[in-house]
């Protein structure tokens, strides 16, 4: 009997979106192999990791340009679940959610382009992890990602979705008269994000 193939095209998908595809599929089953295009190194990379890390067998065979195709081939033991993601280090404090402070509309110093393309990849990345923080405070030009128009717009609102408590500084929608546009959460101040902060385990973003 063939084995059974399943097969992903990854092209044009930005990281981490095609280990996202990959991790997925291998939490469903139902194949004997797994076979992904990608077109971009850094997923390439990302890839291979993650194969290593659900104990798969790699055949990498490169098309063209920037382009290879991975076949991954489960070993038998228990794949990743959907809502796993390898990471260096467990999450804070396991049991106890995060608070993820977010102080601006992108991450990083230097092209601004690239800090928010960062910024929406991370907020993605978060939508399809396991392990949810319990909210997430937008202070600074941070608040621009819960308003109308935005690019991270439909990521904050599924994380609030899945539960996750979105909040905006009031004193910085005000400062960039933005207040009339939050799409997304609620709005708080700076005593409570000051309390919420001290609850324990935070993460900052920005």
């Amino acid at each position: 009997m063939n084995p059974i193939c399943r097969v992903l095209d990854a092209r044009g998908l930005p990281c981490p979106q095609p280990l996202i595809l990959a991790r997925k599929a291998l939490a469903e089953g139902g194949f004997d192999m797994l076979e992904i295009t990608v077109d971009d190194p850094a997923s390439r990379e990302n890839l291979l990791k993650f194969a290593a890390y659900a104990k798969c067998q790699v055949e990498e065979e490169r098309v063209e340009g920037a382009q290879c195709r991975l076949r991954l081939t489960p070993s038998g033991a228990s794949s990743p679940q959907a809502g796993e993601i390898p990471t260096c280090a467990s999450a804070p404090e396991a049991g106890r959610a995060a608070v993820v402070l977010i102080a601006a509309d992108g991450i990083g110093q230097g092209d601004l382009d690239l800090a928010r393309l960062l910024m929406r990849g991370f907020l993605y990345t978060l939508t399809e992890s396991e392990h949810l923080p319990r909210r997430v405070i937008l202070m600074n030009s941070g608040v621009r990602l819960a308003i109308k128009g935005s690019g991270s717009l439909a990521n904050l609102k599924k994380l609030e979705d899945r539960g996750v408590e979105i909040l905006s500084c009031g004193t910085c929608l005000e400062f960039y008269k933005l207040t009339d546009t939050l799409a997304v959460g609620g709005i708080t101040n700076m005593y409570e994000i000051a309390g919420h902060l001290l609850e324990g385990p935070t993460v900052s973003i920005g």
